[in-house]
């Protein structure tokens, strides 16, 4: 059985890209997205939530503390209260994934 590889978008492709259809320099392009992830990151760390118009948005939710286990040993372990990042995929997006 034959998996199918996963291309990878980097920042540093997206960056090159910006760059040819804008016609910025490289670096300015980089900048700017590094920039942009800034302030997507701190607003998701203040627990905002991020709306991209046709792509999905972000946003933090608080998983309770609770009862795991280990499975190798089968001991139960409390698992802490913590934050995971949340995205959701917007109905557009979602409608040209599954054509």
């Amino acid at each position: 059985m034959v998996k199918n590889k996963i291309n990878n978008l980097t920042k540093r492709e997206i960056s090159i890209k910006v760059s040819n259809i804008c016609g910025f320099p490289n670096s300015l392009s980089s900048s700017f997205l590094d920039n942009f992830f800034s302030i997507v990151i701190n607003s998701i760390i203040k627990k905002k939530k991020i709306k991209f118009k046709n792509i999905g948005s972000f946003k933090i939710k608080t998983k309770k503390k609770r009862i795991g286990r280990n499975p190798k040993t089968n001991e139960k372990i409390e698992v802490s209260q913590r934050n995971v990042v949340l995205f959701k995929v917007s109905k557009s997006l979602y409608n040209k994934i599954n054509k």
